[in-house]
């Protein structure tokens, strides 16, 4: 089951895998029910998680249910105990809007929710992060996670991200990021799709970040707040959540 369910995310394309995963997750969910692992975004409980990855699978981190990975457990938690996302009235914008996410923000009667993206199926509105349709300080939360390792010209999509944001408003934009790097890395003479999935983790990346990545986003402008949050909770926790023990989220303000 693992394996094959596996075999079905890294293959199929991402429009039709949407669809099959809302007849595919309750079946794959209630094979793995157990209590040992709890997704924290819908509360429930499994034997195992599910194995997720390109070049090299992650075993134990894809949620059967809400297909939450780490980094989505991570900040479903941080913005429901720390900060005030489900109960204040806020406009946001979401780029690439997961499908972990996706319903329960668009259910949420406190949010004034826009999706973005030049290609997924669940955006409302298809754009070009460097180029974004946007008036300036528009949002007041502003979600970009796991994009800007995509981007060829991050520093526009960041100088964009700060543009539609609201003084005092809030970005979270999390990204793949080797801490033991100081430098981000790339490389574009590396054209092989196999040798660049080798080395950058996928072959549409275009650099590993560093920690220089959160000095970056300072010079555009964002007070960075470099969020730790999993010695923030109990190893249990981190354990039975299936999280990234070390996991950094970058929380930026205007």
């Amino acid at each position: 089951m693992k394996k094959l369910f596996k075999l079905v995310l890294n293959t199929i394309p991402r429009p039709l895998l949407i669809r099959l995963s809302y007849v595919a997750r309750p079946i794959i969910a209630f094979s793995l029910r157990g209590n040992k692992f709890t997704d924290p975004i819908d509360g429930k409980s499994f034997k195992s998680m599910l194995p997720y990855g390109y070049e090299t699978q992650r075993n134990n981190v894809l949620s059967p249910s809400t297909l939450s990975l780490e980094r989505h457990r991570l900040l479903w938690l941080y913005l429901n105990e720390e900060t005030d996302f489900f109960t204040a009235p806020q406009k946001v914008l979401h780029f690439a809007p997961e499908q972990a996410f996706y319903k329960l923000f668009r259910n949420q009667k406190n949010l004034d929710y826009t999706t973005t993206d030049l290609f997924s199926p669940l955006a409302d509105v298809k754009a070009d992060i460097c180029d974004l349709p946007f008036e300036d300080n528009q949002y007041d939360v502003i979600l970009c996670n796991h994009v800007l390792e995509h981007i060829p010209d991050d520093t526009k999509a960041m100088q964009e991200l700060y543009r539609v944001l609201k003084p005092g408003g809030m970005a979270i934009l999390q990204i793949p990021q080797d801490l033991n790097r100081e430098v981000t890395f790339a490389d574009d003479t590396i054209t092989d799709q196999k040798e660049r999935a080798k080395i950058f983790g996928q072959y549409d990346h275009v650099r590993i970040y560093g920690r220089d990545y959160f000095t970056k986003l300072r010079s555009i402008g964002f007070t960075v707040i470099e969020e730790d949050y999993t010695h923030k909770i109990s190893p249990d926790l981190v354990a039975k959540y299936c999280l990234a023990k070390g996991e950094v989220i970058p929380v930026c303000f205007k």
